[in-house]
């Protein structure tokens, strides 16, 4: 499930691109694929790494010098990265989870070239706040969601951070009724008859990208995606 949109967020042959809270891969092997690009995923999880590297496997080119991807373990708040390391940094569904989440944004800044895009996606507000409301264990599990950003006050204290924003959307809309049943039923969890059922559909979704829910999820992503993504350029150093 990709919520970075490439078409915003082009990459170009040679770049670095930091995939930071990579988790289990999506981005960082997303990023591999795309472009001859190399491509670093960095997470706290050792757990989440391993199966990033599991599933980078299937994608790795053999002898491929024009591509590569690293994966490491560490700190958004302290990366063991040099200044202006990086042509792109993507940021996805992670500054929900930091407590200091502005450290993290002074440290994207520091990796990240004059001029180098940032993408970073969170949780929309409302269908958040409404997972909120159904279950405080949805937000009280260890490594959950620490807070429910405005969308405008995050865009704008990005930018107070050295950054242009030039788009946003919306992405996921299907996968916000999803956690709504999760939430609903929680001490059920993912075995509960209806939430199972839901999740069979977006499995079908994405393996088979028929038409009609690949259209419906584009008209309702503006109002009902459950991520809103931002893009951003770096300004340059005074």
């Amino acid at each position: 499930m990709q919520t970075v949109d490439f078409g915003f967020f082009p990459l170009q042959p040679g770049d670095r691109v930091l995939d930071l809270g990579c988790g289990e891969g999506r981005h960082v092997i997303a990023a591999y694929a795309e472009a001859p690009v190399q491509a670093v995923g960095v997470d706290l999880s050792h757990g989440d790494l391993c199966t990033a590297q599991s599933r980078a496997a299937d994608f790795i080119e053999p002898g491929a010098q024009d591509k590569q991807l690293h994966l490491t373990q560490a700190s958004a708040l302290c990366l063991p990265f040099a200044d202006a390391s990086f042509d792109k940094v993507i940021c996805s569904e992670v500054l929900e989870h930091i407590p200091d989440y502005r450290a993290a944004l002074v440290e994207i800044r520091r990796v990240l070239k004059p001029g180098g895009l940032l993408c970073v996606s969170v949780p929309r507000r409302w269908p958040e706040r409404l997972c909120w409301l159904l279950s405080k264990r949805y937000h009280q599990t260890p490594g959950g969601h620490l807070r429910i950003f405005r969308r405008h006050a995050l865009w704008a204290e990005i930018e107070r951070g050295g950054f242009i924003g030039f788009h946003r959307h919306g992405a996921h809309a299907l996968h916000a009724p999803y956690w709504w049943l999760r939430c609903l039923f929680w001490r059920e969890g993912e075995q509960q008859w209806l939430v199972r059922q839901y999740h069979r559909l977006l499995v079908w979704d994405l393996l088979q990208a028929p038409r009609f829910t690949r259209t419906l999820e584009r008209w309702l992503n503006p109002v009902l995606g459950k991520s809103e993504v931002f893009y951003f350029r770096a300004e340059a150093r005074s």
